[in-house]
């Protein structure tokens, strides 16, 4: 049995008070656990709604207004308020910490519920989590490679690896209050003739022998983890398709609201 966890965070600008933006935003995670008739079925999900702006510049009935919405209100400093685009792309880090905490607060929950041979595989880091880095049956895949851990030589062989093979485990440097953890990289698909990072995972697990000893038939379990393609997402060289099906289920069930429309913002016209 494995379990898979996943979040989505959606936001939009819903009001001004003056030039300060008030920003809604919306936030879940789930785990969907995964049996041996191999359906997917949602064993565990939190969301939370807020809004992000700078209290202390809004006008007191809009104050009182968002204090009687029910939501979660989060305050943005001083200085991340001064200019619109500014304070959304603050209103956006905030709402990722959200998102971040909510994931990481259900993974730890569910870890108490794993069977003694059931799996978690969460998608994104696990070294920010005392409980998911020490766990062994945690398995952390992400998809993002801003972080850089080699260099010259040994960055070119990560980059350029075939699709199916991986490299040697590797410890990265802990950043901050990052765990120690055990990583390495994973080709999901042959980038040839797209870029270095097409097909690209990086995996993260406990800082243990037995991850190196497995870490070849754990690469082997993920790369089957490929099929069927999560289709139509423009990530899907690098999302494995129970985390897709993760997120296609949290976002059925978020508010119809947050979602963007391809509408056009010209000025209707005539009758």
């Amino acid at each position: 049995t494995v379990a898979f966890l996943d979040g989505i965070e959606q936001w939009r600008v819903v009001g001004y008070g003056g030039v300060t933006p008030i920003v809604r935003g919306y936030v879940a995670a789930a785990v969907r656990r995964r049996g041996p008739d191999r359906r997917l079925r949602t064993a565990a999900e939190a969301s939370r709604e807020l809004a992000i702006t700078r209290i202390e510049s809004l006008a007191e009935p809009l104050r009182r207004a968002l204090a009687a919405s029910g939501v979660d209100v989060v305050g943005l400093a001083e200085e991340d308020a001064g200019q619109p685009a500014r304070a959304i792309q603050a209103a956006r880090r905030e709402l990722e910490r959200a998102r971040l905490a909510q994931e990481r607060a259900l993974g730890e929950q569910c870890l108490a519920a794993l069977g003694p041979d059931e799996w978690l595989v969460v998608d994104g880091v696990l070294s920010d989590s005392a409980a998911l880095s020490a766990h062994p049956r945690a398995l952390g895949v992400i998809k993002s490679h801003g972080a850089q851990y080699f260099e010259g030589a040994e960055l070119e062989r990560a980059l350029t690896l075939p699709a199916g093979h991986r490299t040697s485990v590797f410890q990265p440097k802990r950043r901050g209050a990052r765990r120690a953890i055990y990583s390495w990289y994973l080709r999901l698909w042959p980038w040839e003739g797209n870029d270095l990072l097409y097909g690209l995972l990086r995996v993260e697990a406990l800082a243990d022998a037995a991850t190196v000893a497995r870490a070849a038939a754990v690469s082997a379990w993920l790369m089957r983890e490929r099929s069927p393609l999560s289709t139509p997402d423009a990530r899907w060289d690098r999302l494995l398709y129970p985390i897709h099906d993760v997120e296609t289920y949290l976002r059925s069930r978020a508010p119809r609201d947050l979602f963007s429309h391809p509408a056009s913002r010209l000025p209707r016209t005539g009758s």
